[in-house]
């Protein structure tokens, strides 16, 4: 079965689940049992043959993220446009502030700043402890007052700004499994099963790209540590290639788009003769 089938485990999970059985040989070797770990893991080692690479027990592959096509994109809103208000509004933000799932459920309503159309993100729910604030349209803006008013009806106590309309779990914060029940729900509706939590995300940080946006903006608006992360995104937008394409068809093709606009004048001529 080929890591890349779509069948099985993805090639992340396989990675992690190798790293205790490789950390278990290496116990055995510690304790004299072993003389070798047979879970490689895949390093540079000066010295070595064939360039010192020492390959891993499996090969280990970086994709870039996925993001829906812009039809995709229309059929998700389409099915979401028929959820409840809070559901459309934490939608919104996941897009318009480019939220981890955690990120946007643990949001509190002193994290709101409506004046300036920000939110903060506490360092205590990121996933590298980071703090950031960051903004949101004027359209999550209508929307998001909208669910305030209804959230009033709930509850008026300020805290988790999502709260549950459950039975089970009225007025209670909304929790993460029940957020990604909901984008599972509208992924199915919508006909896109890979749509996930994560994938606003992944599409608001490719359309900062695509806008282009610095690498270094990109990578503070999304809390990244490292540019590395954001660099994903800088390539799955394109934008790079696309400047590249654009300067070499303008110096170096130039002729041939010449030639295909007088091919383009002479077809015109002789349909009208």
């Amino acid at each position: 079965m080929a890591i890349d089938s779509g069948s099985g485990l993805a090639n992340a999970t396989i990675q992690q689940r190798l790293v205790p059985v490789r950390l278990f040989y290496d116990y055995l070797m510690e304790e004299g049992l072993r003389e070798s770990n047979p879970v490689g893991r895949g390093r540079y080692t000066p010295g070595r043959r064939r360039g010192g690479h020492q390959r891993g027990l499996v090969p280990r592959m970086t994709k870039l993220p996925w993001i829906p096509t812009e039809q995709q994109w229309r059929d998700i809103l389409g099915v979401a446009a028929e959820e409840p208000i809070r559901n459309r509004v934490m939608l919104a933000l996941a897009y318009d502030a480019a939220l981890r799932r955690e990120e946007l459920c643990s949001l509190c309503t002193d994290d709101l700043d409506p004046a300036h159309r920000t939110l903060r993100v506490r360092a205590e729910t990121t996933k590298n402890r980071l703090e950031r604030v960051v903004p949101y349209s004027a359209p999550t803006g209508v929307l998001l007052s909208g669910y305030l008013a209804h959230r009033a009806t709930i509850s008026r106590a300020r805290g988790p700004l999502f709260l549950s309309e459950s039975r089970r779990n009225h007025a209670q914060p909304l929790s993460l499994w029940t957020w990604s029940k909901v984008i599972r729900r509208i992924a199915l509706a919508a006909g896109i099963p890979r749509f996930a939590t994560h994938t606003t995300r992944h599409l608001c940080l490719t359309d900062l790209a695509r806008m282009g946006w610095e690498l270094h903006a990109i990578a503070t608006f999304a809390g990244h540590r490292s540019t590395e992360s954001t660099l994903a995104y800088i390539n799955l937008s394109g934008r790079d290639l696309a400047e590249k394409l654009t300067k070499g068809m303008e110096q170096i093709h130039s002729w041939r788009i010449d030639m295909l606009a007088r091919l383009g004048g002479q077809a015109t001529g002789a349909a009208s003769r």
